[in-house]
């Protein structure tokens, strides 16, 4: 019998001539709390991401938790063991922003401090680090809340493709992404991050660049609000956090979600918006200062408008305030 012999190219088999396609790639500059939860997002979507941190004991702190938090999805039936195994393949520490050179996008998450700041300069420092290894076309983002992206983007060379996104609340329900444009944004980018979007199946909202641009500015009324409420000895912190659950269909109390976000980085943005409007509704109230001097910043130190144990769990109110 003849040979048959024919070429597999035609089949799929070879990808010397396939062209890659949209967000196969992605970089994270920055893996805590937000990085993590991008990175993770991304990975479970089928995206291959790449992740920056400052050292290796970093990197395999983040790698851990990203490994724990999928651990609660396959003991919750949210995961198999096979999609785990595959999604931590898709993740990647390094140490060095040249692992990044063949991302489409990259998003810079570097950590809030103690205080509930990110520093502009060292932003500034990605941004510039970043132009240095993508190509002109990829798209450089920062993952915040404040009137920054221009700033950020008025010393790079290709200032059209920088934009902000914000993810408002970190648990698997909440798929919305606020899509920020800023003065440079190009129609191109905000394209491109729309579609990002629809692959890891969340909706996105275009939102122009202002200080706590809609999730925070909605959600900061509320928790000033409720704790005004409580300082009047209406209601109870958990009974206010009933009615906002049960009446408005929320899974967390605003008081909880306060604690989800870090009452660090609420004061700071209040502070940030109370100076860009010159509205007192933005003020922090006497009590979330309170909690913020004593260092008492919520879920990631255990103690907030809520106690909570070393697994994370809610144990009670916090009786110090």
């Amino acid at each position: 019998m003849a040979e048959i012999i024919e070429p597999i190219e035609e089949y799929g088999l070879s990808t010397k001539h396939k062209k890659r396609s949209l967000f196969s790639k992605i970089g994270v500059v920055g893996c805590g709390r937000d990085g993590r939860h991008i990175v993770s997002l991304t990975a479970l979507s089928g995206i291959e991401v790449v992740f920056v941190e400052v050292s290796e004991e970093r990197i395999q702190i983040a790698l851990n938790d990203i490994e724990n938090r999928l651990d609660t999805k396959i003991e919750n039936w949210g995961l198999t063991q096979g999609e785990k195994r595959a999604t931590m393949g898709r993740i990647k520490g390094t140490l060095d922003y040249e692992d990044l050179k063949n991302c489409d996008f990259v998003i810079e998450c570097i950590r809030y401090d103690m205080t509930g700041e990110r520093s502009i300069e060292l932003r500034k420092e990605v941004f510039r680090n970043l132009e240095q290894v993508l190509a002109p076309d990829a798209i450089i983002a920062t993952n915040a809340t404040t009137v920054i992206i221009s700033e950020l983007a008025a010393d790079l060379k290709y200032k059209e493709r920088c934009i902000c996104l914000h993810f408002p609340v970190s648990h698997t329900d909440a798929r919305l992404l606020e899509v920020v444009s800023g003065t440079f944004t190009s129609k191109e980018a905000i394209n491109k991050i729309f579609h990002f979007a629809k692959m890891i199946k969340h909706t996105a909202i275009l939102v122009h660049e202002s200080s706590g641009l809609v999730s925070f500015r909605l959600m900061i009324i509320m928790l000033n609000e409720a704790c005004q409420i409580w300082m009047e000895n209406i209601a109870t912190i958990e009974d206010i956090d009933k009615e906002f659950t049960i009446i408005y269909g929320q899974r967390y109390g605003i008081f909880e979600m306060a604690d989800i976000i870090g009452i660090e980085k609420l004061v700071m943005l209040m502070e940030d918006m109370f100076n860009e409007y010159g509205d007192k509704k933005y003020k922090a109230t006497p009590v979330l200062l309170k909690l913020y001097r004593s260092k008492q910043l919520g879920l990631s130190e255990g103690r907030g408008f809520y106690v909570y144990n070393e697994a994370g769990k809610r144990i009670g109110p916090n009786d110090l305030i």
